[in-house]
């Protein structure tokens, strides 16, 4: 036996796959309701928060397939943990339960395992969530390209939070939390073995503290939709906001910090950083009243030092994104087309 590689019959669901959910999953994502090891786990809402529990409940998944599995600023796992607490978070909830479901290729190397399970256990920690019941499938060598992971997740959304895509209004404001690109040019420039003066480094990172605190800030009903462009990237959010509020957005490209390393690799490859993925950052419209308390808010947070107001939405040219240019032209921006880059995420 290979104790340094997965094996076949560490999927068979015998004393091989035993020893890998106890050495690996058991270990690292260790919490009372994991260690029950049953079929489902059952949690205790009663135990989330002090206050009477809301009404209402957030349920999110997603699968991760990047490649390269390891990058500058992170990695497939803290990628599966973020992924799906931000999308959790964008609805104004508050996560707290994962889970996670691996797939695994024989062959993948056992420290590469523990290396990216080590990492979600980290991501989970820091974004105060528990990984609480998961799955573990392994295929033939060359079915999958190494490990594919998915993960889903539940939060509790407070009974006064209302944030939606489609509650975008004329004279709200846009904001950003930070620059775009990095993300995918980082996947981009690591697969092509690219180097620039200026390294680039993926912006992964948890963002329900963040959202925490606008939620904590802002009065109730001012903050109005949260979203986190990944794929199809700033541009691709935008216009599905507008398009489900009936309403249109006017961004200017000065005002969407973007860094001069993510900009010289984009034009080095005739891309637009519009529609770049992004893993680390999120759009927020608020109603114009509170923007610059907003503002303010993001900035004092750790994800949201370099937060922008970018725009603002209008009752002129529904369901569109116009790009006001540096040289003051007018520009429709539209969704992404095809497919920038494959397994960004």
């Amino acid at each position: 036996m290979n104790d340094d590689k997965i094996l076949l019959a560490h999927g068979s669901g015998g004393k091989l796959s035993h020893d890998l959910v106890d050495r690996f999953f058991v270990r690292h994502f260790d919490n009372p309701s994991l260690l029950q090891l049953d079929d489902s786990a059952v949690l205790d809402l009663t135990g989330s928060q002090s206050a009477t529990l809301p009404r209402k409940l957030a349920f999110s998944t997603d699968s991760y397939v990047v490649s390269p599995l390891f990058f500058p600023g992170g990695d497939i796992g803290k990628l599966a943990v973020c992924g799906t607490v931000n999308d959790l978070s964008m609805s104004g909830a508050h996560p707290l339960w994962l889970s996670a479901g691996f797939i695994l290729e024989e062959g993948l190397s056992l420290a590469e395992l523990e290396r990216i399970v080590v990492s979600m256990a980290v991501t989970a920690k820091k974004a105060g969530v528990q990984i609480v019941t998961g799955d573990t499938k392994v295929v033939d060598r060359g079915s999958a390209d190494r490990i594919f992971i998915n993960t889903a997740g539940v939060g509790l959304v407070p009974d006064d939070i209302e944030i939606a895509g489609d509650r975008a209004r004329p004279d709200d404001v846009v904001l950003l939390s930070g620059t775009i690109g990095d993300h995918g040019m980082t996947i981009m420039t690591q697969r092509e073995g690219l180097q620039f003066s200026s390294p680039l480094q993926s912006d992964c990172a948890p963002l329900n503290g963040l959202v925490a605190s606008l939620l904590a800030t802002l009065p109730p009903g001012t903050l109005h939709c949260l979203r986190d462009p990944t794929r199809g990237g700033l541009a691709t959010t935008l216009v599905e906001l507008a398009e489900r509020s009936a309403a249109g957005i006017e961004v200017e490209e000065s005002a969407v910090p973007v860094r001069e390393a993510v900009r010289g690799a984009c034009e080095l490859l005739g891309l637009d950083p519009l529609h770049v993925a992004n893993e680390g950052k999120l759009v927020a419209i608020v109603a114009a009243e509170e923007a610059a308390r907003a503002l303010e808010t993001m900035r004092a947070h750790e994800y949201g030092r370099e937060a922008a107001i970018i725009g603002q939405v209008t009752a002129a040219h529904p369901g569109r994104l116009v790009l006001r240019t540096a040289l003051g032209a007018r520009r429709i921006v539209d969704m992404l087309v095809g497919e920038q880059l494959p397994r960004i995420c």
